[in-house]
Order: C-alpha cells, then sequence, then structure tokens
C-alpha cells in the first residue's frame, strides 16, 4: 500500500472508504459494522473515518442517485467494490459533508487511495467521474463556484498524468 494512504486524512478516509465496503458486503449498516467486528488495514480507528463513514451511509441513497446520474454507461452494480466505495466517500465530502473542504482535496485524495485499493485503472476512472460531479450542474448540494470546481478537476487531471 501507498505511503500516502497511511497517514493524517487519507489514512482516515481509506479507513471510511473500508468500513463502507464491509457494510455493503455484509449488508449490514455502518453502525452495524462499528459496534461489531470489522477489519482496517491500519489502525486505530480515526475518529474522522467514523464521522466520514456514517455520514456516507446516511446519504447514501442520495449519494448513489448523483452517481448514477454522471456515470451514464455504469451501473453502480458494475463498479468494483473499491471504486464504488470511495466514489461514495468522496460524493459525501464534496456535496454533504458539513466540513468545506475544497474539490481538489477530496479528488487527489481520492485518486490516492483508487491507487491503493482499485484496479490499474481505477485511478483514473474516479478521477474522471469526481470530475463530472463537480461539473455537473444537475447535482445537489453544498454550491460551488462553477470555475472553482472546474479548476479543481483540471489540477488533478494535470497531477495524475504526471504520476
Amino acid at each position: 500500500m501507498s505511503l500516502k494512504v497511511e497517514r493524517g486524512r487519507t489514512l482516515a478516509r481509506s479507513q471510511a472508504m473500508q468500513l463502507l465496503f464491509q457494510a455493503e458486503a455484509r449488508r449490514l449498516t455502518v453502525d452495524e459494522v462499528l459496534a461489531g467486528e470489522y477489519l482496517i488495514t491500519k489502525g486505530p480507528l480515526d475518529p474522522y473515518a467514523e464521522e466520514l463513514a456514517r455520514g456516507t451511509f446516511a446519504h447514501i441513497e442520495e449519494i448513489d442517485r448523483v452517481l448514477q446520474r454522471v456515470s451514464e454507461n455504469w451501473a453502480l452494480s458494475r463498479m468494483p467494490g473499491a471504486d464504488r466505495n470511495l466514489l461514495r466517500l468522496a460524493v459525501y465530502e464534496l456535496r454533504f459533508s458539513p466540513s468545506d473542504i475544497d474539490d481538489a482535496v477530496v479528488i487527489n485524495e481520492a485518486v490516492e487511495i483508487a491507487k491503493a485499493y482499485g484496479t490499474d485503472d481505477s485511478s483514473s476512472f474516479v478521477n474522471g467521474v469526481l470530475g463530472r460531479v463537480v461539473r455537473d450542474p444537475r447535482v445537489l448540494g453544498r454550491a460551488r463556484e462553477p470555475v472553482a470546481a472546474a479548476a479543481a478537476v483540471e489540477d488533478a487531471d494535470v497531477q495524475e498524468e504526471e504520476q
């Protein structure tokens, strides 16, 4: 696993994605996963990871509608589980989280986590889907400046190409 995924908020996001993945695979709520036994690659569980996982799960139906809208040629069920749950987490941070996190930060973090947990194509797939989320005017949630959102996507695209 990439060292970038093993520290700070990136680690918390990675842990949150793992909790969401386990909830989906076991057909449980995040609260049920947290109340029982769960696995994370590096612990202990960061409180921010718990906050992200619970928040994402609370909005999962809305988030899935957003993802379905921007990934017109991809049914959610066809996406790899790690990608799907990472996208859910990122959409929560982009559109539903009470924290005001810059779009570029959310996208860059999601791309890094996709490199650690996904397939060879996951990082570019995640980057593309999240780029459509921030650019699509039909996606509801926190108001974003269109120019800032577009710049965030361009920055993420450039960073992806450089790596």
